[in-house]
């Protein structure tokens, strides 16, 4: 009787250590997984010619499961709401219109009210100095935690999210090319506003001739070279 019991504790014990080994495997192989799917899009984010769509796709798919899902979906939810923001930022960094803004055929076009342009050059300051807040917000811990804390998860995954795929997030804000590319274009629309003030204030003041602005005062000319030559 003894032995049989001992056997059958045998048999419990086998069939516990087995399962825990398959679902210790089981995770194993879904953060294998994970790994590798945000490995591949940090590498097409990384690539010269970004295809956009394709990191898009892979954005809203999700390749895990359980737990794993729910980290998945934190990070991948983090990067797609980043890549937004950049994108919107992008949009109007490469806006034709800025570098329109102070043309002779503006002028034309739109002088010598400039009601569109002023509309243009004071919604694009709001937008950019919006998406310039968000986009430091993106760099800070509490804004990338806030995205795995939301799935109540226990504390391996949580540390898995910190350490595998945020790491020091913070260190990454020593990079301020995208900051001083928005503050860059901020001074020349601040300044390209103070153009169009002037040409609005003083519409009798100038004309287009061969494409080019004449003036026929000499102060007033003297502001428009000035304010021309700092930007």
């Amino acid at each position: 009787m003894k032995k049989k019991l001992l056997l059958i504790v045998g048999v419990i014990v086998a069939l516990f250590i087995g399962l825990v080994s398959y679902y210790v495997i089981i995770d194993l192989k879904q953060e294998d997984i994970l790994l590798k799917e945000l490995d591949e899009i940090n590498m097409l984010s990384n690539e010269s010619n970004i295809d956009i769509d394709k990191i898009y796709n892979m954005l809203d798919r999700t390749v895990t499961k359980d737990d794993y899902a729910k980290v998945e979906r934190a990070f991948k939810n983090y990067l797609k709401d980043s890549f937004d923001n950049i994108l919107k930022i992008s949009s109007i960094l490469e806006d034709d219109r800025l570098v329109n803004i102070l043309t002779a055929q503006n002028y034309i076009n739109d002088g010598k009210d400039f009601i569109n342009t002023k509309e243009y050059i004071e919604s694009t300051i709001n937008n950019l100095k919006t998406y310039k807040e968000e986009y430091i917000n993106y760099f800070t811990e509490e804004k990338v935690m806030s995205y795995v804390y939301k799935y109540n998860l226990d504390s391996y995954y949580i540390d898995l999210y910190k350490n595998e795929f945020v790491g020091d997030i913070e260190a990454q804000t020593i990079d301020k090319t995208v900051e001083n590319s928005i503050d860059e274009v901020l001074d020349f629309l601040n300044l390209s506003n103070q153009v169009i003030d002037l040409l609005r204030y003083n519409q009798d003041s100038w004309y287009i001739e061969e494409n080019m602005i004449v003036f026929n005062d000499d102060k007033l000319s003297n502001e428009y070279d000035n304010l021309i030559n700092s930007i």
